[in-house]
């Protein structure tokens, strides 16, 4: 199933009665549950065994004294098929398969599991996984060991990897995960589902995804915008980032994978954070967990040396944070609680001369902290076991005092993962303190939680159209063609006649009602420009005549179209169907550097010109333009009308994947697709 938003998979993650079928997998799985203390009935079933883990045996679902919430189904994959069958006539909640060998393991696999859900709606996760963790009621669903203990609150995990689910358990960084989902092959619970369950548990503080694809974008959009009405931030780290990791995912768990870019369009439409480590993943997530969003990205950082306030600084350029300078009478009222040799910074050094004087240390940090800012962070890297630390305590003793007292989010972070003992994580974590094992991961996780509270502040957007399916092979159409697609769409395209295989003739004027200045271009290859089929400024008769005679030379076609004057700056737009995701917008700079100047967005469609201004401030051909031609630079408005109607042309012809135009070109008063190639190819049947 695929469909499946509407289920309720209370019973299956949330269960209070569990069957258990299997050898020792399922002996695994009872003694888990028995470490998280599940008070609810486990009822082993086994056709020849009288005990598993203490507990008697059943000989078959028939002789069950219940109709169980949940199964963990932990035999063979023929078996299995026979298995989930039976527990669904019997009204089951839902079953974990634990079986590999199905569609991740070619076509007689993706067979079997299409039988696995033919004819029944109950829930699946899996097959080819390890299950689910439910650990504020202790339910383990899952065939190994793991790292959960039981908690009221946490973040949640969903996996598309049962063994990166499983070392995320083990992490020693103080993050308890309140549910655990390893997905496997989604044959029937997706992501996206498990997402709209968790969204509203109010036990679950954050959700993080380790993805491997997404099978229903729409859904998954639909979830997100659920979190966030539930305040429940989303965090993703994302494989498949790369072509080699993108071909190890699909052949892992059968998945489908888009391009990295367009998932990250996806994303950030709906407010989910991405991150670019496992070390980061769990970092953000656990500072959402003991934080929470913060309200914007000002912070404030702390450390006893230059060298590690220099470090803060310089790593701050890679993240989305901001140290702003403390106003002069901040200033002031920082130095004077300083010693006569320091200089109120942010970063902040608040040198040694205080080092170890813990009611100094606590008036120089609530003086810091009782100004503007957003969140504070504490460089403190701890010394060696066998080493004296009596010394480092007041700063951390301190740094705690005025985060409470001035209400401010705090964050205790060493330079390097070993600096941060776990006694000290410990203590930091029971007074409320976010805690990071690096600088990066510090001011990552502070800007995943200011990206949080500007989305939970943000007005939701619409959901996206899904996109299509295609097969076949990619046809390009021509110039002319591709402009006719969009002179239809009423998209400004200067006007222009296609001459076939034009010959020179003295005194050769503009073909019909044209006007000079024109351009004369080679009709066919892509880059005409690379290839020396565009000549552009032509004035007179006879120069377009030269034009033409060089261009057409051998029988080729040449489009010959007035030339736009008056030009403010040259654009890349472009909107594809993206498969998988949907329509993908990119647009930036463009003409004949477009490669060169990498200056360009993506943003899933639709889209509003709200959102559009607001990305295209971040472009540098954006910010030159509003400085030379003074606001608004690049008309969004404007902008988004042409991109609304591109878009509304890919979505009424059914054989288009993308158009592109290169360059839009901007006037003062109007915007003109002046090169354009449109890709098509069949549409799927299917």
């Amino acid at each position: 199933m695929r469909d499946g938003a509407s289920r309720d998979l209370g019973r299956l993650l949330d269960p209070r009665t569990v069957v258990v079928l299997g050898g020792d997998p399922a002996i695994r799985a009872i003694r888990q549950s028995d470490r998280l203390g599940f008070d609810g009935p486990i009822w082993p079933v086994h056709p020849t065994r009288r005990s598993l883990a203490g507990r008697p045996v059943y000989a078959s679902l028939d002789d069950l004294p219940g109709v169980p919430d949940a199964a963990f189904v932990a035999v063979n994959r023929r078996v299995t098929i026979e298995v989930v069958h039976l527990l669904a006539a019997m009204g089951c909640g839902g079953a974990v398969l634990y079986a590999s060998g199905f569609a991740e393991a070619g076509p007689e696999g993706a067979r079997l599991q299409e039988q696995l859900t033919a004819g029944h709606d109950m829930p699946l996760v899996g097959p080819n996984c390890y299950g689910t963790i439910n650990a504020g009621s202790g339910a383990v669903l899952w065939p190994d060991v793991q790292g959960c203990g039981r908690v009221d609150s946490g973040p949640a995990l969903i996996s598309q990897s049962g063994n990166i689910a499983l070392n995320l358990t083990m992490n020693r960084r103080g993050v308890s995960f309140s549910h655990v989902i390893s997905l496997g092959n989604q044959a029937s619970v997706t992501a996206e589902e498990c997402l709209m369950y968790l969204a509203g548990r109010p036990e679950v503080t954050a959700v993080g995804l380790y993805l491997e694809s997404i099978i229903d974008p729409v859904g998954f959009g639909r979830a997100a915008l659920a979190c966030q009405a539930t305040r429940t931030p989303v965090v993703v780290l994302k494989a498949g980032q790369t072509d080699r990791s993108e071909r190890i995912t699909a052949s892992h768990t059968a998945a489908l994978s888009a391009p990295a870019e367009a998932y990250d369009t996806l994303f950030e439409r709906y407010g989910v954070i991405g991150a670019d480590s496992l070390a980061g993943f769990v970092t953000t997530l656990g500072f959402l967990h003991t934080v929470g969003p913060l309200p914007g990205n000002r912070l404030v950082s702390l450390s006893c040396s230059g060298g590690e306030a220099a470090l803060v600084a310089d790593r701050a350029a890679h993240h989305r944070v901001v140290f702003e300078p403390f106003p002069p009478d901040h200033a002031a009222r920082v130095e004077a609680s300083l010693s006569a040799y320091s200089t109120a910074n942010n970063p902040l050094d608040y040198h040694t001369f205080i080092w170890g004087d813990r009611d100094a240390l606590e008036r120089c940090f609530r003086e810091v902290l009782g100004g503007r800012f957003d969140a504070a962070l504490l460089v403190i890297d701890w010394p060696s076991e066998e080493s004296d630390d009596s010394d480092w305590w007041p700063s951390l003793q301190a740094f705690k005092s005025a985060v409470i007292a001035t209400g401010t989010p705090g964050l205790a972070l060493a330079s390097l993962p070993e600096n941060l003992p776990d006694r000290i994580r410990e203590y930091a974590s029971s007074h409320g303190l976010a805690v990071a094992y690096s600088i990066d991961e510090a001011l990552a996780a502070a800007a995943a939680a200011a990206a949080a509270g500007r989305w939970f502040g943000s007005r939701p957007p619409s959901l996206h159209s899904p996109s299509r399916a295609f097969a076949g092979k990619a046809t390009t159409l021509d110039e002319p063609s591709s402009k006719a697609l969009l002179r239809d769409a009423g998209i400004p395209v200067p006007e222009g006649i296609v001459l076939a295989a034009p010959r020179p003739a003295d005194g050769f004027s503009p073909p019909g009602h044209l006007r000079f200045p024109v351009v004369a271009k080679m009709v066919g290859p892509d880059h005409k420009s690379v290839l020396e089929g565009v000549v552009t400024g032509i004035s007179t008769s006879d120069e377009l005549a030269h034009a033409v005679g060089r261009l057409g030379d051998g029988g080729r076609r040449v489009l010959v179209e007035e030339q736009v004057t008056g030009v403010v700056a040259e654009l890349l737009l472009s909107v594809r169907h993206e498969s998988t995701i949907g329509q993908v917008l990119t647009v930036g700079a463009g003409g004949t550097r477009v490669e060169l100047l990498a200056d360009t967005l993506t943003l899933l469609l639709p889209t509003s010109s709200e959102v559009l201004a607001d990305r295209l401030a971040g472009l540098r051909i954006a910010r030159h333009l509003a400085d030379t031609h003074g606001p608004p630079g690049i008309d969004a408005g404007r902008l988004a009308t042409v991109i609304d109607r591109l878009g509304a042309l890919l979505a009424d012809r059914p054989n288009l994947v993308e158009v592109e135009i290169n360059p839009l070109v901007l006037t003062p008063d109007e915007v003109w697709a002046v090169d354009a190639l449109a890709t098509a190819r069949a549409e799927n049947p299917s």
